[in-house]
Order: C-alpha cells, then structure tokens, then sequence
C-alpha cells in the first residue's frame, strides 16, 4: 500500500475505533454483574461490533503494510499521531483497569496501603465502576505509580479529571518513547523510521495504551529511554548511572521491566565481556536500577508489597498465556477419565521455572551477541510464559525489538496483530467465549514450537561438532 493512502486508511480504521468506544467502551457505572449482558445483545450490538472489528483490522492493515520501512521517521510520528487524534477523546476502551487505578489512588490519598488491602477497604468513591475481581485484591502496581495516582486522585478529586489526567499521563510515556526509540534504534544498526512505526503504530498503541490509558505507556517510555542512554554512552559512568535510574524508574510503575536489567548492564560495557568490565560499567546501571526502586518504595512510605501483588495475575484464567492453556487443556482431557483435578498449579510453574532458566540462558549468550536485542527477548519470554497475558502486556517487547531487530520482525508484529482483535471495546476478552477451542490450539502451537527449537538446538550441536 503507499504510504499516503496508508496513512489515511488508518485514520478511518482509528475514527471507527472511537465511534466504537463512544457507543460501547468501558463506561463507568457500567453493566459490571458477574454475567452481564454480552455487548452484542445490546443498544447498537452490531453497529459497536462492526465499527471495532473493520477499524481494527482497517488500522492493523496499514500498519503491517508498511512493516518493512516508511518514507521517514518524521512521516511515521505524524502518522502515528494522526492515528491517536480520536482515541484521545474517547471513552475508556478496551478495559476497565483505569478505575482500577483511581480507586488505588484513592486509596493510597485516603492513607490505606494499597499493598496490603483492596481499595474496597476505603470505600472508594467509584468502586462500582471497577471489575469485581479486583476489589478486594493488592495493588500489583510499583510504587512510584501509587504514588502519580495518588497526586492525581487528590489533584483532580474526580472520576472524569482523573482520567483525563492518566490519559495525559500515558501520552507523555508515549512522547518519551517516541523521542527516544530513533536513538536506540541507530545505536542498534536498525532504521529508525521502522523502529517508530513498529513499536507505535500498532493498534495495540492507540486502543490500549491512549484509549484504555494503562499505565504500560510510562513504562514503555520510561524503559526505551533508559536503554537509548545507555546504548549512546556506554563505558560514561555519568550516562549509565541515568540509564539505571530511568529503568528502575519503570520498574517502579511495573516490576517486570526490570528483567532488562541485567542485559543493560551487559551493553553498558565497552570492548569484551570480562566480570571485571561488568562491574565496572555494568554495576552503574544496576545500581541506579536497584537504588531508584528502594527510593521510591521509601518515598511512598509503602513496604514491599507490590512484589507479591504481581501473584494477583492468577486469578485470571485465560488461555492466550501457553502455560494457562497447557492446563487447560490438560483439564479437558481429563474429564472423561473421571479427573477433576486442577493442572494449573503445575503448568503455570513448569512456566515460571522455564522463564527462570530461559532469562539465564538468553544473558548468558548475550555476552558475546548484541545485549540489547538479547532484552527485547527476555521480555517477550516473560510476558509469554506468565500465567497471564493481556494484549497490552506485548508493547513492552514490541517496543524494544522494533529499535533492535535487524532482520527478523514478522514474528513479533504477527503477534501485536493478533492481540489487537482478542478485547471487545467494553473490556470484554474474547478468550472468556473461546476457551474449549483456543487451549487446544494454543497446546498444539507450544508443541510445535518446542519440537522446533529442539531441532534447531540438534542441528545447531551437529554443525559445531562437524566443523
């Protein structure tokens, strides 16, 4: 497609996209019962169901039209922005996690530990607009974002200018981001046109991060500018202390970014790898990193609390996580032999300890290879092995791999294209509807993908014992 009508077709897809919020978006006080009507059965079903379903796949076509390079790095960012122009005046779309997210500010203003109670506790003024299944849980949250949303509950001291606020709050991490992806990516040998329209033209961006304004957005910008530092100056002990500051700043807003870390820590070393140039260079960045989260802990008063409350992710059973569907799956053929177990303790921890040994592997190898490509695939093996996958969870590798990835992006923008069609605008994960199918083919997919990494490891062993 050329990049001039791709431009403009994605503004229709994005324009279709806010009509679609505007009639059937996460609206608070909205229909929040354990079974609630499905959002087809009501006012304007078909037209809410057609606007999201043709806008999504209207925006997601000229996105991935012009996968392979833009005009400019100028022409992506105004096209990107053109893109977001309409979600930023919508409703909340896509999930109900941003009156999650003023109700813990409320919680945290009112001076209750978020950590240690559900912001049911308080009571929240605007508890009835939140999921159930949140209520009464801890906030999995870093402290530095308990803290924004408390300033911005008590600010605003509204459910509206509160997520007026968030919603800006989002967009400037987007602006970091987009100020900071071109100097990653040419520290990186990758264009940086690509890297912009890769890591923010998706519709992961505009639905998500604008218009369901989650606070994976200041993550985002937070952890690509922490890496460009690093990347423009490594062995400057000055550059690197700012660069761990900036990614223990973004895990501060979400612990998971932190798995990054140790792999900055590897790129922030200038000639070979030794432990004596890793603690030379490399302690700059993780000593920022760690010392940025213990002082925004202590600022916030808080304890640590928030690294348990990343365990709240399991109460959401879906099978788009691979480990959740192994199980699953497993479940299902267990029925007939009279099994009424639950195999998901088993699977998600076979998950979790592959991600444990598969983090130290890809480090390991990062050594000698390029470490910062090496961290956009550490965050795409943990969002893919936790118990819980959420659409908006892929941004974080996305953003990472479009600035580091020479060669190879199919993989990881077909998966961006596919999580843009797994959330209906009221917040509703189709998943929930297609569990009996999607586990099962989700199982068949990871056996696969072992099978061919096990092929690959064998061919890979020959070819080295040959030579």
């Amino acid at each position: 497609m050329p990049s001039h009508l791709a431009r403009w077709t994605g503004l229709a897809g994005a324009a279709l996209l806010a009509v679609a919020a505007f009639l059937g978006g996460a609206m608070p006080h909205g229909d929040l019962r354990p079974t609630p009507v499905s959002i087809w059965q009501g006012p304007n079903g078909p037209v809410i169901l057609v606007s999201w379903l043709v806008g999504t796949a209207v925006m997601a076509y000229a996105w991935w039209s012009l996968r392979d390079g833009v005009p400019s790095t100028r022409w992506a960012l105004v096209t990107v922005g053109l893109w977001l122009l309409p979600l930023l005046v919508t409703p909340p779309m896509g999930s109900r996690d941003v009156y999650a997210y003023a109700c813990q500010g409320a919680s945290y203003s009112g001076g209750i530990n978020p950590y240690e109670q559900g912001v049911s506790a308080l009571p929240c003024p605007w508890l009835d607009s939140m999921s159930y299944i949140w209520r009464d849980t801890p906030a999995p949250y870093g402290p530095l974002f308990v803290m924004l949303a408390g300033a911005i509950v008590t600010a605003t001291g509204s459910l509206v200018g509160s997520i007026v606020l968030f919603r800006l709050l989002a967009l400037a991490g987007l602006g970091l981001a987009a100020a900071c992806l071109p100097v990653l990516a040419r520290r990186c040998g990758v264009p940086a046109g690509r890297a912009v329209w890769l890591a923010l033209g998706s519709p992961l961006i505009g639905v998500h991060l604008v218009s369901g304004t989650h606070n994976d957005a200041v993550m985002v910008g937070l952890l690509v500018a922490g890496l460009a530092v690093v990347a423009a100056r490594p062995g400057r002990p000055g550059s690197l202390l700012l660069g761990g500051v900036l990614l223990g700043l973004a895990g501060a807003i979400k612990a998971t970014a932190l798995v990054v870390v140790p792999f900055a820590a590897l790129a922030a070393i200038v000639g070979g790898y030794s432990i004596r140039a890793l603690l030379r260079h490399g302690g700059w960045v993780v000593g920022g990193a760690v010392a940025t989260v213990v002082g925004a802990t202590v600022a916030a008063g808080l304890n640590f609390g928030w690294i348990s409350g990343l365990e709240q992710g399991n109460l959401v059973v879906a099978w788009t996580s691979p480990s959740t569907a192994v199980g699953q799956t497993v479940g299902y053929l267990a029925l007939p032999f009279g099994w009424h177990g639950d195999p998901l303790p088993v699977t998600r921890g076979i998950g979790m300890a592959a991600l444990a040994v598969l983090l130290v592997w890809l480090w390991w190898r990062a050594r000698t290879r390029d470490p910062l490509w090496h961290a956009g695939l550490a965050l795409a093996a943990t969002v893919a092995l936790a118990p819980l996958f959420h659409p908006w969870y892929w941004t974080w590798p996305l953003a990472v791999l479009a600035a580091t990835s020479r060669h190879r992006t199919g993989w990881f923008t077909v998966v961006a294209l596919v999580s843009a069609f797994l959330v209906l605008p009221d917040g509703t994960g189709l998943p929930r509807y297609t569990k009996t199918v999607g586990a099962p083919l989700m199982t068949l997919f990871v056996i696969v993908v072992v099978v061919r990494l096990v092929r690959s490891a064998r061919a890979a062993r020959r070819q080295v014992a040959a030579t």
